[in-house]
């Protein structure tokens, strides 16, 4: 089973295999945000510096960046979200997954949670 941690923004990161994971936005983050109505994601193959904004999600209420503490190269995309953003809000950490990527280097968790930290 693969390990799946969580950042302070509530970004959710499944690591795959060495230095490749899948990336979303929590359950937490979901209902936050509410009625998604819009994901903007990279295109395969954009390099990414670690802090640097990957994609950006809308509500009707707000919106959120999507930013990982590694610097990465995207390798996959959730083109379904692409005309069905509501799949976020209908399974966040599972097919409303946003992009699969590969990290310049092994991916450093030390900074990460196991769990969604709500307690903010």
């Amino acid at each position: 089973m693969a390990e799946v941690y969580y950042t302070e923004d509530h970004d959710w990161i499944e690591i795959l295999e060495g230095k490749k994971a899948r990336v979303g936005i929590s359950e937490y983050a979901a209902e936050e945000l509410g009625d998604i109505v819009h994901v903007e994601l990279p295109e395969v193959d954009d390099e990414f510096d670690a802090d640097e904004e990957i994609g950006t999600v809308e509500s009707v209420k707000s919106f959120s960046e999507v930013v990982l503490p590694f610097a990465i190269k995207v390798t996959k995309i959730n083109e379904d979200l692409e005309d069905e953003p509501e799949i976020v809000n209908e399974d966040p950490e599972g097919k409303g997954w946003f992009f699969e990527v590969e990290a310049e280097d092994e991916i450093d968790t030390s900074d990460l949670s196991t769990e969604d930290d709500t307690d903010e």
